[in-house]
C-alpha cells in the first residue's frame, strides 16, 4: 500500500471489536517497528509493556482519559474497547529526557497496526498513578503513552476544517470526523 494511503488509513480509532483478539507476537512485531526507528542521540530509552488478553486490558482501561473533545462520551462502551495495548516508557535510567522519541516510536506502531488492518489511538491522557499503580511500574520508568489498539469499528472522516475549528466531533449516524487544515495553509512561502 502506498504510504500516503496507509497514513490515510492510520486514524485515531476510539471504537473497536473487543471480541477481536490480537496475538501476542503482532503486538511484539509493532514494537519491532519502534526498535527500528530513530531515537535521539541513539539513546533508545523506551521501554514498552505489551497487553492482550482480556483480564489485563480490562486493568488498563479506568487509566484512560478518552476523546477529550466528547464531552459527553466517558469512552467505548463494553464490546467496544481495546482489545490490545501498548504502554511506552521513558527509562530514567538511560536518559532523563526523551524528546520525541515516544512520538516518533508511536507513529512507527500505528502504521504497522494500520498495514495489518487493526486501528488504534495515542493516549497521552492517562492517569499516570493509578496505572503506576495498577501495573507495578517502577518509579524507574517514566509513561509517556498508551496505545490502545484493535479491529476498529468506527469510521472516521477528515474534513476541512471551517472557520478555525479544530475538534473532532460525531454526526448523527455516530462517524466520527476529524478536521484538517488545507496544505496550502500549512506551508510558508517566503
Amino acid at each position: 500500500m502506498p504510504l500516503k494511503d496507509l497514513i490515510g488509513k492510520n486514524r485515531s480509532y476510539r471504537r473497536f471489536d473487543e471480541s477481536f483478539a490480537i496475538d501476542y507476537s503482532t503486538l511484539e512485531g509493532l514494537v519491532d517497528l519502534a526498535r527500528l526507528s530513530a531515537s535521539g542521540a541513539n539513546r533508545q530509552p523506551l521501554k514498552y509493556m505489551i497487553f492482550n488478553a482480556p483480564g489485563e486490558c480490562v486493568r488498563i482501561f479506568p487509566s484512560i482519559l478518552w476523546a477529550a473533545y466528547l464531552k459527553d462520551w466517558d469512552g467505548p462502551g463494553q464490546g467496544e474497547r481495546p482489545s490490545g495495548y501498548i504502554v511506552i516508557l521513558g527509562d530514567k535510567y538511560i536518559s532523563e529526557v526523551f524528546g520525541v522519541d515516544h512520538g516518533i516510536a508511536a507513529q512507527s506502531i500505528m502504521l504497522g497496526a494500520a498495514e495489518a488492518g487493526l486501528g488504534g489511538c495515542m493516549i497521552a491522557s492517562i492517569k499516570k498513578e493509578l496505572l503506576r499503580k495498577e501495573l507495578n511500574i517502577p518509579e524507574q520508568f517514566e509513561i509517556l503513552l498508551i496505545l490502545a489498539l484493535g479491529k476498529p469499528v468506527e469510521n472516521v472522516i477528515i474534513d476541512e476544517i471551517k472557520d478555525g475549528d479544530v475538534k473532532y466531533w460525531r454526526d448523527s449516524g455516530n462517524n466520527h470526523h476529524v478536521p484538517k487544515r488545507p496544505l496550502d495553509e500549512l506551508i510558508i512561502k517566503l
